[in-house]
């Protein structure tokens, strides 16, 4: 069954974890929807995950489109959320909205944007008026990191922890169905979760969120060049990939690929008029 913007809210009412990865193609976006991954994100980490940019500022739109159209062709039951990327959506409420909606016009089920200001909610409220659903997102905004000094940990203290909850609430009075914690002490998650009616969606965030999400190739060990310290590694596929390579260069240099069946072959008549 298809996961909507609806049933997500209800899982939290069933009090059922929510289950979030990124996706940037479509054999990725085909397996994670075949082992009933709930919400698929093509996350705007494409930037350093699959582009191999410094970080989240340099991927623009039509990136994100462009990696978006192919996981929405792998996806049947998953709800697909498309980050729209630094400035793409900053600028002016106008832009914001056809931004989002290109990414509607093209499957993707809702769109995700970063913070909480006031700018930022009169667009929620805006696109949830006219039925485009939004995916918020506190805490630690990677789009902010130079404003934020890096990749720092958010709601550390208490008068911190209000000021997201403050910011959580807002998001969800303007319309977000859902919002993302990153980078926030498991206390200030748990304050947040506990006060809002629409999930929780945990990344660095502690166990107290109504869901999780992770970069799936973090997950993997695909992604090599950093591993944030709340990710846990469920398998070791850079390596693997290193190490099945490394075997079929050896197979090549030395003759044992290709073998007998790897290989086509004339029927014997045809091969017997080569030599005549």
């Amino acid at each position: 069954m298809r996961t909507t913007t609806y049933t997500v809210k209800e899982y939290k009412k069933q009090k059922r974890k929510i289950v979030a990865l990124t996706a940037y193609d479509y054999s990725t976006a085909k397996v994670l929807d075949n082992v009933g991954v709930d919400i698929i994100l093509v996350g705007d980490s494409l930037a350093q995950v699959a582009l191999g940019y410094e970080n989240t500022l340099s991927v623009t739109m039509d990136e994100m489109l462009h990696h978006a159209k192919a996981v929405v062709r792998g996806v049947k039951n998953a709800l697909v959320v498309v980050d729209l990327p630094f400035l793409s959506y900053q600028v002016s409420k106008k832009e914001a909205i056809y931004n989002a909606g290109k990414c509607l016009q093209i499957g993707a089920s809702a769109i995700k944007m970063e913070g909480a200001s006031e700018s930022i909610l009169k667009t929620v409220k805006k696109m949830a008026s006219i039925g485009i659903p939004v995916f918020g997102h506190i805490g630690f905004t990677p789009q902010s990191v130079n404003a934020l000094g890096g990749n720092r940990v958010q709601g550390k203290t208490a008068e911190h922890a209000k000021e997201l909850l403050k910011q959580a609430k807002d998001l969800e009075n303007a319309g977000c169905f859902a919002v993302v914690l990153e980078l926030v002490p498991s206390e200030t998650a748990s304050l947040i979760t506990e006060n809002l009616n629409i999930p929780t969606i945990g990344i660095g965030a502690g166990s107290g969120c109504d869901g999780q999400i992770l970069v799936t190739d973090d997950l993997l060990g695909k992604y090599l060049d950093f591993k944030p310290s709340f990710v846990r590694r469920y398998a070791e596929t850079g390596k693997e990939s290193e190490r099945a390579l490394k075997n079929f260069i050896y197979d090549v240099q030395n003759g044992k690929y290709p073998g007998i069946n790897e290989s086509f072959y004339m029927n014997e008549q045809e091969s017997e008029k080569l030599t005549r």
